[in-house]
């Protein structure tokens, strides 16, 4: 997503130049390049896949409306499958339409867990709880926090459920650090992905994570919390950004990579 602008192919030669050989996917491009298709790609290319993201949305109310979102998830994970990759990132869902119930819509993401996670284990997938900013909590995500991510995912056996380790989520959460170790404790930490926080925020936020290092979060602070929490898998980034959409998508993954070397630990 932080090069959208590139097409699968692209994005396979310009991580082959410059050396970058893990990539995480969304769902939309690979849905639309063909599942097998673009697995066959990303093997060619030297690629492996870390994550694909994104199921979730999983808050609906209505029996017909959350049947759909599982089914929807139950595909999120057999393309997983298919990727090779073996984590699902999960954004939960928002407040269904007049509804003001957070703690009702929590536990009907537990609900779905408990058909999706035992689906997931037979695929070899696991499922990885985002918490995003509670900016995103009305329509996007109710789940704001590691604390709250954890305390659903632990319902759950770690190996089928876990959390997205995100910077521009937490980075503003001081308690933050100590659900990184708890999650660590548990072998919860799915996956580990940086975005900066930059200001003013663009008109409907979503696409306001900033490219690293330039706005107010320590990237590599970060990094030592999770290392120190026992995680040894793979850094992700992922910036949803207008300015950086509207260029040259080789050389803003080059520019990427140059600044995740200079604003992370070896």
């Amino acid at each position: 997503m932080t090069v959208k602008q590139l097409s699968l192919p692209e994005l396979g030669d310009a991580c082959g130049a410059l050396g970058v050989t893990q990539v995480g996917l969304w769902r939309e491009p690979v849905q639309a390049y063909g599942v097998e298709a673009a697995a066959k790609l990303v093997r060619d290319a030297g690629l492996t896949v870390t994550t694909l993201c994104r199921g979730g949305f999983l808050t609906a109310i209505s029996p017909a409306e959350r049947a759909t979102a599982v089914a929807d998830n139950k595909r999120a994970v057999d393309e997983a499958a298919a990727l090779g990759t073996d984590t699902l990132v999960l954004v939960s869902g928002g407040l269904p339409a007049g509804s003001k119930d957070l703690p009702g819509a929590r536990e009907r993401i537990a609900d779905a867990l408990a058909e999706l996670g035992p689906y997931a284990e037979e695929h070899g997938v696991r499922l990885a709880i985002e918490p995003l900013h509670p900016m995103y909590a009305s329509d996007r995500c109710v789940v704001s926090t590691l604390a709250q991510a954890l305390d659903i995912a632990e319902r759950f056996p770690a190996h089928q459920v876990g959390v997205t380790v995100d910077t521009y989520h937490i980075w503003w959460d001081d308690q933050a650090p100590a659900q990184i170790a708890r999650a660590g404790a548990g072998n919860r930490i799915h996956t580990f992905q940086l975005a900066d926080w930059t200001t003013p925020l663009p008109e409907g936020v979503l696409n306001g994570r900033g490219q690293i290092g330039d706005g107010a979060i320590d990237m590599r602070a970060w990094q030592e919390l999770v290392e120190a929490a026992g995680y040894t898998g793979a850094i992700e980034v992922e910036l949803f950004n207008d300015g950086l959409w509207a260029r040259d998508g080789r050389e803003v993954l080059t520019e990427t990579a140059d600044r995740f070397r200079a604003h992370t630990r070896p």
